[in-house]
Formats: C-alpha cells, structure tokens, sequence
C-alpha cells in the first residue's frame, strides 16, 4: 500500500469517515481520501481475524462506474467497452463479474478493474487513484455509442473472510446460494444493495454496493455481528499481497504489459489470435505477439529467506555480491498468514522458475530471496 499525498491536494472522506473515528481508526491519505489504516487491534490481529473470521473493509473510495449504451443493448455497451479493454465483455453472462484492465497503445496497463454484466447496462469498478482518468477515458472512447456516469452517491464495502457467508446470510439467507463472481440486487436490513461475490484477499466474501446515506448502517449491522470486526487498508494490503494480487501503482502500471504481469487468464480466447474477436484493443499488436512468443521479463513471487522484508523498490541481483542488476521488487513486507516476509517483483524470464535463488539489496547489504509459486496461500472463493 503507498498512503503518499501531495500535501496541496484537499482530501475526500467516504461516508463512513466518522465512523471509522469512532472506532478508533488511524487516518492517513491514501488515493485523495482519508482512509483507515487500521483500528486499534493493529495491522497483524486485523489480517490474521479475516483469515480466521471475517473482516469489514470500507473501499468506498473506488469508483463505481455505469455504462450504458445510447440504444439501450447490453450488446453495443459490452463492443464498445472492448474498444479499451482485452477481456471479452459480449460473452459475460447477466449477473456476471469479470476481471480486466485498461491497456494503452504501447500495451502498458492503464488500470485494473471489475466489469459487471447488469442486464441491460454495465457496472464497473475501478481504482480510486485512477478513477477520474478512467471516466474522461471511457468517455473519450465509448462516448458516441455509451452514456458513462460516475457514481457519487454509493458507498462500497468489502465483507472478506471464512464466516462472511454466514455474516451476510443473516441479513440474506439467499447469499448462500451465489458463486464466485455472481452479483446480485438484494435487500440487506431493508436497504437496496448490489452484491458481488468477490474481493482482494484471497478469502471468500463479497463487495457490497451500497447508497452512501445508508452505508453507514449497513457497516454496523455487519460488524455488530461477534464474527466480524472492521479491518483497515493497512492489513488489506498484506491480504492481498499473500494472494499475489497486484496493486495498481506498485505491480502493475503503463511500463507493465499484462502478459509480463502474469495476468493473461483474464484475456479470453475470443479476443486472441485467432478469437471471433481478435485485438481490437489498445496496444494489441504487442499483447497477441507476447501471448504467443512470451516476454522477456515476468511478475513472480519471491520468498525471501531470513526474516527481514524486502520492500519495493528493492533491486534484484543474480548475485551475491550486486554486480548483475536483474529486476526490482514491486510489493512486499511481512506475511501474517505464512509466518514470513513474502514479496514480489519483476525478474527477466530465465530467472523466473520456481526455486531459483537471488539477491535483494536491502541496506547496502544482498540478502537472499527465493522464486516462488504466485499465490503464497490456497485461495478459498467459492467456486
């Protein structure tokens, strides 16, 4: 997580900023708001109770993106979202959720983000430090087809965590039946909410599209629960990085492909070679070519192998003595979960095999870090 703020910019509060004060949160800038790092329990019980329990994240900070096609067609909406994305939008099912990315001519990522298929329109989520440019993006490239409306009258929560079914379920009993990745319209202590089974853990739970004047509610009636306990950015980071999830500033940006991310599950046949649908899409000359001939470098997990963390923007070397500068670390710190530091980074691919040893300069000194398989826990969604 990188809280930085340029000191002359005025920052936002979500609607559930007094509560977070209430509950005794630490507040930092992070992304133009002022967000809760964490609460009083701190960073390490908070990240150990949502593997354990279930936690209460407030991330209504994103933004929370409509579009909908001037016709009305779900179908021109999805073509026209494909314009600006590799992911294959026409083919995602009503009340369906996908993973995808803004990509730019030169097949850098321009933003990570979640696409909903609404029936007739679609929802998107995107991240707070991007959000602005992302709406004058979607604008610039959907608008004579699309009507794109950012949302500034709902809050977004993200319940995570073994027991956030059961959290939930005592507000909706019909959650049990969502798999992940579902979203669903549905009534939560009589308050119309979109739901989505998903989050940024690894951990089972869901994201809860809210209307702000009532956000406030819908949070206590979570955490009044004796399972769940607010949970605040500094642990989400943590969470995230075990899961090998990547941050968009941190692990991914415009110098990343999504091929070097690691992250071309999220680009379907039907927009690759060969797909009804081939490119397309900004920067595709380059993401097909890497999709079939691979890249030169790629996002792996290290596992550094004393009990210091290795922190971005580490320097990586394929030796011991830091002659061979070879990659840099992105994410890392200590990982609750696994009970060590955990990091990852990019490495040229002949370096990039499980198991491979390297170097990390940390304080002038070259501590030894381990390739290591991506994620660095078993995932528990609901398949």
């Amino acid at each position: 997580m990188d809280p930085s703020q340029p000191d002359n910019v005025s920052l936002k509060r979500t609607p559930l900023f007094d509560l977070h004060v209430e509950l005794g949160a630490r507040i930092v800038p992070f992304a133009g708001y002022e967000m809760p790092v964490q609460y009083p329990a701190g960073v390490l019980k908070e990240h150990l109770y949502t593997r354990s329990h279930c936690g209460l994240f407030d991330v209504s900070h994103m933004g929370q993106v409509l579009v909908r096609a001037k016709s009305g067609r779900y179908e021109d909406a999805a073509l026209a979202l494909e314009r600006l994305v590799p992911v294959d939008i026409l083919g995602l099912k009503p009340g369906r959720q996908r993973y995808g990315f803004f990509t730019d001519e030169n097949g850098g990522i321009l933003d990570d983000l979640m696409i909903t298929n609404r029936g007739d329109h679609l929802l998107v989520v995107v991240n707070a430090a991007c959000k602005d440019q992302d709406v004058a993006h979607m604008r610039a490239g959907l608008g004579d087809i699309c009507d794109v409306t950012l949302l500034d009258d709902r809050a977004l929560l993200a319940l995570q965590g073994p027991k956030a079914e059961k959290v939930i379920a005592e507000l909706w009993a019909g959650i049990v039946q969502m798999k992940f990745m579902d979203v669903r319209d549905l009534s939560l202590h009589d308050v119309d909410c979109i739901v989505s089974r998903s989050g940024y853990s690894g951990e089972d739970g869901f994201e809860i599209s809210v209307p702000a004047d009532r956000a406030v509610e819908i949070a206590k009636a979570l955490i009044d629960h004796p399972e769940c306990e607010p949970i605040g950015l500094g642990a989400r980071d943590s969470l995230r990085l075990e899961a090998g999830l990547c941050l968009y500033g941190n692990d991914i940006d415009t110098t990343t492909s999504p091929v070097e991310a690691g992250l071309e599950w999220a680009i379907q046949k039907t927009r690759r070679k060969g797909g009804k649908r081939e490119g397309g899409f900004p920067g595709a000359s380059r993401i097909l070519a890497e999709l079939e001939n691979g890249t030169a470098r790629r996002r792996v997990g290290l596992k550094p192998q004393g009990k210091a963390p290795v922190r971005p923007p580490s320097d990586l070397f394929s030796d011991s003595e830091g002659k061979n500068r070879i990659g840099h670390v992105t994410s890392g710190g200590f990982g609750p979960s696994v009970e060590s530091p955990v990091a990852m980074g990019y490495v040229p691919a002949e370096f990039a095999g499980p198991g491979t040893e390297l170097f990390a300069e940390v304080r002038g000194k070259y501590l030894p870090v381990t390739v290591a398989t991506l994620p660095f826990i078993t995932p528990t969604y609901k398949r």
